[in-house]
């Protein structure tokens, strides 16, 4: 069986950490194949062949849970490596591709392919109502395409609406007999689960939760730890597949009372890891945006958001966040 680490928004080769206090500080205890362990202390990040990484001073790297949160310089690739690579894993990854993000869907197969867990077996599941327009792209030995038919709409909210139940569905039927992991992302993503880059620095009341008790997205004002973005989830597939199951249900549960949540399933994504806390966070390194410069926080963009004309490829388009 896969490690247990990576459970709703983990990058999915990232080091097994348990994390427990330690005299006022966090130690962190790293467990390697074959059993064993090596301890790392404070201002140390994952120790490989005796060498030390600083641990990032500049940002918050664990949550108010001892989650870890993924940012450049808290890992060592050559660990994750060589505890995942031997195990052969199988990532599934979904995008949506519907309507005229269609366009999208060479530029994120191709960067995908570059990038995208390089030398894992990686199974990417298009949903799209424009099969006809699917690009053919080139893939590596041991990566394949599922194409999964989907009715187009009018409205972009009732696509994201139906993303979940859509997903937990293709779980049922397919993924979950097939894959170990599953990243779930969307086609405007280039690819060189998260906090949302647009919010990563204000604190909780500024984020657009939704706030109406009517609707079973609701968070409270005062509460709220991290809005997470919608556009990457990932985690074992029985893990997506308890997510995508409580969203569909809450969703349907909004329909039936004529509410639409603020954000459609991002809203509920955030009700759901408000009281079900993720065991690993990826830093907004892991979903950009092209039009935002890197700062000094940023020390590499693994995902970016593709720019785009809202207005154009949704028919109803409002101002996004």
């Amino acid at each position: 069986n896969p490690p247990q680490p990576l459970l709703m928004l983990s990058f999915s080769i990232n080091t097994v950490l348990t994390l427990t206090p330690s005299e006022g500080c966090v130690s962190r205890t790293l467990s390697i194949s074959g059993g064993k362990t090596v301890v790392v202390g404070p201002g140390t990040c994952c120790p490989h062949r005796g060498e030390t990484l600083l641990w990032r001073t500049n940002v918050v790297t664990v949550t108010p849970w001892l989650a870890p949160i993924v940012w450049e310089g808290t890992f060592n690739p050559l660990i994750v490596d060589s505890i995942y690579k031997p195990m052969h894993l199988s990532i599934a990854t979904t995008v949506f591709a519907v309507g005229k993000n269609v366009r999208f869907l060479r530029d994120f197969l191709e960067t995908a392919e570059k990038h995208f867990m390089v030398d894992f077996k990686v199974h990417y599941y298009i949903f799209t109502d424009r099969r006809e327009d699917v690009p053919a792209v080139v893939l590596a030995p041991g990566r394949n395409v599922t194409i999964i038919p989907v009715p187009g709409s009018n409205r972009w909210q009732e696509i994201s609406s139906r993303r979940m139940e859509m997903i937990q569905t293709a779980i049922e039927n397919h993924i979950g007999k097939e894959a170990d992991y599953i990243f779930c992302l969307d086609v405007d993503t280039k690819l060189v689960a998260t906090i949302h880059p647009g919010y990563y620095e204000q604190t909780h009341e500024h984020y657009p939760y939704e706030r109406r008790p009517a609707s079973r997205a609701y968070i409270p004002a005062g509460e709220g730890d991290y809005y997470y973005g919608g556009a990457t989830i990932a985690g074992y597939v029985r893990d997506v597949h308890k997510l995508t199951k409580y969203c569909r249900e809450q969703l349907e549960a909004d329909a039936a009372n004529s509410i639409e949540a603020a954000w459609q399933e991002e809203s509920h994504l955030n009700r759901y890891l408000l009281y079900n806390k993720p065991t690993k966070i990826l830093s907004p390194e892991y979903l950009w945006q092209d039009f935002k410069a890197k700062n000094k926080e940023v020390q590499i963009i693994r995902f970016s958001q593709v720019n785009k004309n809202y207005a154009e490829v949704r028919p109803n388009v409002k101002k996004r966040k």
